[in-house]
């Protein structure tokens, strides 16, 4: 999509993401890689969000009546029931056949053919950086490793005007993926190594994809 549609679609998010309850709390919205990058146009959308892990007490009495009903395990529990009785055409399981956040998160805000990448965990946008890189040279997993060059656009339901309009400005500044790993701790070769890992992940995406990760 051209820059400025990326753009305008990352603000619908936000709105969204603000206005509608969600089928969990959602705390911060970032984005990332080409969009930050200023690149026109942008290949696949980064969206980050910070979920919160919901309360037990929600409606947990009702995860019956939603796996009789949906077949889905876990609604009241790990997503709000109250989302669940507004939107079930939303609902989706893991392959255990539990309610999954990330993907219900997903099927709320986003289109199948969308080239949108969405990254769900309970942890902060850069907290989670630091382990996914970490986690990465561990294994030598390095398409796991999450583009640190980040923005975030709305937090505790605060949105960043700001910010906003930078991204639209194509103002932010940042080194390339590679430069960004050496700078928070890997080697030379290393950060080559990942952002190459990285880069052929995403040219395989097509579409709408999701990732839920929990730090």
């Amino acid at each position: 999509m051209d820059r400025a549609a990326a753009v305008d679609r990352v603000e619908e998010l936000v709105d969204t993401v603000a206005s509608e309850e969600m089928p969990v709390p959602v705390r911060e919205i970032w984005v990332y890689g080409d969009v930050a990058l200023g690149l026109d146009p942008v290949e696949r959308l980064d969206v980050y969000l910070t979920k919160d892990i919901l309360m037990r007490g929600d409606d947990a009495d009702r995860a019956g009546e939603f796996k009789r009903e949906y077949g889905v395990k876990g609604v009241g529990k790990t997503v709000r029931a109250s989302w669940a009785d507004d939107h079930p055409e939303y609902l989706r399981a893991n392959e255990s056949g539990h309610v999954a956040p990330e993907r219900c998160l997903a099927a709320h805000l986003l289109d199948d053919d969308e080239p949108i990448h969405l990254e769900v965990c309970n942890a902060g946008f850069e907290d989670n950086v630091t382990q996914r890189l970490e986690g990465a040279r561990a294994t030598e997993t390095y398409e796991n490793v999450l583009d640190p060059r980040g923005v975030c656009l709305w937090a505790d339901g605060e949105r960043s005007d700001d910010a906003f309009q930078k991204l639209r400005d194509g103002e932010l500044v940042f080194p390339t993926l590679a430069g960004a790993l050496e700078m928070l701790g890997a080697d030379e070769e290393e950060a080559e190594v990942a952002a190459d890992a990285v880069e052929t992940r995403r040219e395989r995406a097509e579409g709408a994809t999701v990732r839920g990760d929990v730090v």
